[in-house]
């Protein structure tokens, strides 16, 4: 349960509109404090983490020092969470930024464990939904239309956990309403980067695989698109029923062949330097970013606007040739499900 909270009213400046400031802090009425923590906790689904960064030093970071000073004295809650809502302010460069009320939180762990972590929540409504209100009135019932924030999903959500402060913390971060401007939350107000963790390195793994497959290899070898598709299913396969990912391991069990194992390699390592990222060659796998990153490894072969093929298993079940009716696909199974 959140030991404190404070809610100011952030407008887009571009547009005029103004900021406001609390001068204390929200006063809850029972049951309350567990409806909103619900309702502020419930978007974050993803196992993805970040950290804070700075172009010049983390302290210049100004969310990072805000929620630095705050983990350090409690008793600057109410002047930081006024510093976090001028920067976001501040950091408005687009007109179709929505103007929203901003929540700051903060989760004091009351816990006897020895891991116990206080954490702090950035939270920010922008989307009004419309309702209707329904009152008695005398032997009948009047019916009012208002407008008010819907309780499904937050719209911008950022949680700091009190760890790995050296490093810029550990973050949770959530923009579901990106409003036409995606580096709005992300970059412009928390100017965080994803962690360099195993969810990390098991996602980008499994994307530059993903990206070398569908776009490398059919310019460097001659294979079909039944021969992609089965890469592709030995690839996640291969991520699925391992616990540790190892480069040779991988490039042995799915690639095989010595030349393609050369080519994955060399596309790699030209990936790292175009994304400026570093892709470790053995690492954990994580099986949260399998999850979400195995939709991307959908093994469909089109043809024409007649047919789709979706392979999921044995390649040698599926045949290519060519008749006097023009190309074929010929496939051989055991029973109709």
């Amino acid at each position: 349960m959140f030991s404190k909270i404070i809610v100011h009213r952030v407008g887009n400046k571009i547009n005029g509109d103004s900021l406001t400031l609390s001068q204390e802090e929200l006063k809850l009425e029972e049951g309350m404090a567990e409806l909103l923590e619900d309702y502020f906790l419930g978007s974050f689904k993803s196992e993805e983490t970040f950290h804070f960064y700075s172009d010049t030093y983390l302290v210049n970071n100004p969310v990072y020092s805000a929620v630095s000073e705050i983990f350090d004295d409690k008793s600057k809650f109410l002047w930081e969470s006024e510093n976090i809502a001028k920067h976001l302010f501040e950091a408005a460069e687009n007109p179709r930024v929505q103007s929203g009320e901003l929540f700051i939180v903060l989760f004091e762990d009351e816990s006897d464990r020895p891991d116990k972590v206080d954490k702090i929540g950035i939270f920010k409504t922008e989307k009004r939904e419309s309702f209707l209100k329904i009152n008695p009135a005398e032997e009948t019932f009047d019916i009012e239309k208002d407008q008010g924030i819907g309780l499904s999903k937050i719209d911008k959500a950022a949680l700091i956990y009190n760890n790995n402060k050296d490093t810029g913390y550990v973050l949770s971060v959530v923009d579901n309403n990106k409003n036409g401007d995606m580096y709005y939350w992300f970059e412009d107000f928390l100017k965080v980067k994803q962690r360099d963790d195993e969810y990390f390195h098991t996602q980008e793994a499994l994307m530059v695989y993903k990206d070398y497959i569908t776009k490398q290899l059919p310019q460097e070898f001659e294979v079909s698109k039944a021969d992609q598709a089965d890469f592709l299913n030995k690839s996640i396969n291969f991520f699925k029923e391992k616990e540790e990912f190892k480069l040779d391991e991988f490039a042995n069990e799915v690639l095989g062949d010595e030349h393609v194992i050369e080519s994955f390699v060399n596309f790699k390592t030209d990936y790292e330097q175009d994304m400026q990222v570093n892709i470790a060659e053995e690492f954990p796998i994580s099986e949260a970013a399998v999850k979400k990153t195995q939709r991307h490894f959908k093994s469909i072969i089109k043809l024409d606007k007649n047919f789709h093929i979706y392979i999921h298993g044995d390649r040698q079940k599926i045949e290519m040739g060519e008749d006097d009716k023009g190309k074929y696909y010929r496939l051989y199974f055991e029973k109709e499900v």
